[in-house]
């Protein structure tokens, strides 16, 4: 069985998740690619497919969602992610469960005595054929339940119906009180269910080659061991230098640890960075501890395919000025290509405004 060091571990996450260099491919396609976008921050998918693909502009990501290509929802780990529709259509079902428990350890002491079937079936009453925001739809399950409390209410409906989030939300510099559309209404298709195989595999061609923990901790399912066995034939298996078991859909590309990496900046949240339990192919524990603080993760400098630091972007439109600073929390073999890539970002996120680039180390 072949092992793979962590370098070669990170030119195939590199390579799998478009980083290697800039693609030039649809957007519907990279968004297909990925499975799914994190998106629970409103500029952070743009930010995430703008250093994926040549030539990327806002309007690309927006229009597939006005058209309702792509949808915005509550799906892997029970957070909001883009998705194409078809496949929000199995992915919400099959993730289910996981939302249901982040719903539980939230409000479960507050709703024990609820009728959670009564609740959902309201709440789709309620939606049906319209879109409602989440504080509206709390408001009006509390005419009927006056004695629950509305935060409860509007959480729970959200994890127990399949709803998605429709335009301007989420959408480039858009933010305000997230609205409600039923999945079924809004795409015009109904759910369908399926089992764990299409999703690990769309996971290790996004992802691979990764264990079965590292699956786990990006979807959000667990006890996931038997149906990686049920398709183990089917799949090429590795070890790394751990000795851990690590999986992958065959003929995918696993480059040479040697392959050059261009200097990322990805977005808070990043696919790259969440899509494993073992991130040691990305970071070392004490970078991982400043990358991610609880429920954060923050925007990361990739440099050689590691992360070097992280990166925070304001933009005072008023003032008409945009400023990128980058923490480091590793040394710069090359201060020019970080202040290059800087300077594409705030081209991008930022065009009329003044520019204002620094770099602090932070170690």
């Amino acid at each position: 069985m072949r092992v793979l060091d962590r370098r070669t571990l990170n030119r195939a996450a590199l390579e799998r998740q478009l980083l290697l260099r800039r693609h030039a491919v649809p957007v519907r396609d990279a968004v297909g690619r990925l499975v799914a976008i994190q998106a629970q921050e409103t500029n952070m998918p743009y930010i995430g497919l703008w250093t994926r693909l040549a030539s990327f502009r806002q309007r690309d990501l927006t229009d597939l969602m006005t058209a309702r290509t792509v949808v915005r929802g509550s799906i892997l780990r029970g957070t909001q992610h883009m998705a194409l529709a078809e496949d929000y259509l199995w992915l919400r079902p099959l993730v289910q469960e996981s939302l249901l428990r982040g719903r539980r350890a939230a409000f479960g002491g507050a709703t024990r005595d609820w009728d959670l079937d009564e609740l959902a079936a309201e709440a789709r009453r309620l939606l049906d054929g319209r879109v409602l925001t989440r504080p509206r739809l709390a408001g009006a399950l509390a005419e009927v339940w006056p004695d629950r409390d509305r935060q409860a209410l509007g959480w729970s409906a959200q994890a127990l119906v399949s709803v998605v989030h429709p335009p301007p939300s989420g959408t480039w510099n858009t933010g305000g009180a997230t609205p409600f559309a039923l999945a079924e209404d809004w795409i015009g298709e109904p759910l369908r269910r399926t089992g764990p195989a299409p999703l690990i595999r769309r996971y290790l061609a996004a992802f691979g080659p990764a264990s079965v923990k590292d699956f786990q901790v990006w979807s959000g399912p667990r006890r996931m061991d038997a149906a990686f066995e049920e398709i183990r034939q089917d799949l090429e298996v590795y070890r790394d230098e751990s000795g851990v078991e690590l999986f992958d859909v065959p003929g995918a590309p696993v480059p040479d640890g040697d392959v050059p990496a261009p200097v990322r900046l990805l977005p808070a949240f990043d696919n790259l960075v969440l899509g494993y339990a073992d991130r040691s192919r990305l970071m070392t524990d004490r970078q991982r501890r400043a990358v991610c603080e609880g429920s954060l993760t923050h925007p990361t400098l990739l440099v050689d395919g590691r992360v070097h630091g992280v990166w925070r972007l304001r933009h005072d439109r008023k003032a008409g000025r945009a400023a990128l600073s980058i923490d480091l929390l590793a040394p710069l073999p090359d201060a020019a290509p970080v202040e290059e890539e800087a300077r594409r970002l705030l081209s991008f996120a930022a065009p009329e405004a003044v520019h204002e680039f620094r770099v602090r180390d932070s170690r």
